[in-house]
């Protein structure tokens, strides 16, 4: 997000607006925690504007739509200053205790933050896509590759053909052999890492479903994909190491392994139970 709050902004740009958005910052301003719930009509009618208004001041503020502007204001009402996910951590007073709980807040506000970033329909073409393709990649580097072996992992466990790397050529190379209909799925927070992207434009060539796990931001992975996944983007540039974004990629892995699992889970489950039988021997 931008350095300066949402909120900041709006207080610091108060002259900029019209009479029209001044009110719907002025609404905003005295109830930042009810809009993250409302609709474009329901602020509009609240700050006796119009939905008109509420658009062009999304747009004057830099958010660029309304729901855009609920997930900043969400973010900022919910995790606050309690992000510590940054080189600055060395310069605050806090204790191991004390850092636990802030990271247990920060992470559990990332997830509650996934519900509105994640998008119905792209969800639901994700599950879809993994049901019916005959082969899946995952791939991910540095931070995101630990949720890329975990999605293998449990997808292979519902008999689907999934693997993982983080290695650019082998995953070139396992590309080169998915046809039409497979998938590809990239798990990035920034959308910006260059291995990624470049897999992302060969998958394209190869006439391969791309989805997309990473922040809700217009990144070149963002734009390249055919199967939006959103998190919140509650990642600091410069930060100690993925903490908040990666747990909210797990949770959208396991939502997505739950979905096939309601699906097809009736004609896998003599197998599942026949592994578990296998592995309590070993106990």
């Amino acid at each position: 997000m931008n350095e300066i709050s949402i909120l900041a902004k709006i207080r610091k740009n108060l002259s900029l607006f019209t009479d029209a958005e001044g009110k719907v910052a002025g609404y905003i301003l005295d109830h930042p925690g009810f809009i993250p719930t409302m609709t474009t009509k329901e602020l509009a009618k609240q700050s006796d504007s119009s939905e008109a208004s509420v658009v062009r001041f999304c747009k004057t503020i830099g958010a660029g739509n309304f729901k855009m502007l609920k997930i900043m204001l969400a973010k900022e009402n919910t995790i606050g200053d309690e992000n510590i996910n940054h080189f600055a951590l060395f310069e605050t007073e806090d204790t191991p205790l004390s850092l636990f709980q802030k990271v247990t807040y920060l992470n559990k506000a990332a997830i509650e933050l996934s519900i509105h970033t994640l998008d119905k329909k792209e969800f639901e073409q994700a599950a879809s896509h993994l049901k019916s393709a005959n082969k899946i990649a995952f791939f991910g580097v540095g931070g995101s590759f630990p949720p890329a072996i975990d999605a293998q992992y449990k997808f292979m466990k519902l008999g689907l053909n999934a693997t993982a790397s983080s290695d650019f050529h082998y995953a070139v190379s396992q590309l080169s052999m998915m046809k039409q209909g497979d998938l590809l799925v990239i798990i990035s927070t920034s959308g910006k890492t260059k291995e990624s992207i470049e897999l992302a434009q060969y998958a394209k060539e190869q006439g391969v479903v791309m989805a997309a796990i990473t922040a809700l931001r217009k990144s070149p992975l963002y734009k390249m994909a055919d199967i939006k996944l959103c998190i919140p983007d509650v990642e600091e540039e410069q930060r100690v190491g993925s903490i908040a974004s990666r747990m909210a990629q797990l949770n959208i892995i396991d939502a997505l392994y739950l979905s096939l699992f309601h699906e097809i889970g009736k004609e896998i489950y003599p197998s599942i139970h026949k592994s578990k039988e296998m592995l309590s021997k070993r106990k």
